[in-house]
């Protein structure tokens, strides 16, 4: 079977490719927990963040905006002694700013998915790429969701990590032709 080159051969990456990666996302939780995690994942391997997501799901209460915006201090303090989590205050301070801005973003909107997927026309991008080499960091899609999320107020969600996020929910098709993947996915945004 054969899978995009990213995909390394351990019990994290395989299932995230073969069953989420490129998959359309609609529901706003989880929406926001992809969110939260790609901005994790800044300076850092995909592959430590999914080897941490169940601590994230547990540290963050599920990624229950309503609650990560009521942290305190204290919680901070807790969170930045948890060695399951990427314990970093400027991310652990930013998915606590990320949690207020996503609320009011719901509100405007009516769910942050009607905001995010207006970036890509409410439809996936479907490309076609043969290799690795060709999939881009960003996109302009990418740079005016960064810019417009930025102006909101959210942090760690710049136009490579926006790219990230797009794949992860998605927003973008891009897993290899070759992939196994590519087809099944394809016919899942159509």
């Amino acid at each position: 079977m054969k899978r995009c080159n990213w995909v390394e051969s351990d019990a994290v990456n395989i299932p995230y490719h073969d069953e989420e990666w490129g998959v359309l996302v609609h529901d706003d939780r989880h929406l926001f927990e992809m969110l939260i995690l790609e901005g994790a994942q800044a300076g850092l391997s995909w592959t430590t963040i999914l080897k941490k997501r169940e601590a994230y799901r547990d540290a963050f209460d599920n990624f229950d905006a309503e609650k990560i915006a009521t942290y305190s201090d204290g919680k901070v303090q807790q969170l930045l002694q948890n060695a399951g989590i990427v314990r970093n205050k400027l991310k652990i301070n930013a998915a606590i700013v990320n949690a207020t801005c996503f609320l009011e973003v719901q509100k405007e909107y009516g769910s942050f998915d009607a905001y995010i997927w207006s970036f890509v026309g409410g439809k996936p991008i479907m490309n076609a790429w043969q290799t690795m080499d060709e999939l881009p960091a960003t996109s302009p899609e990418s740079i005016e969701m960064s810019n417009s999320l930025r102006k909101k107020g959210f942090k760690f969600v710049g136009p490579t990590i926006c790219y990230a996020y797009m794949q992860a929910v998605g927003m973008v098709n891009d897993h290899l032709v070759s992939c196994f993947r590519y087809e099944a996915v394809k016919a899942l945004q159509t």
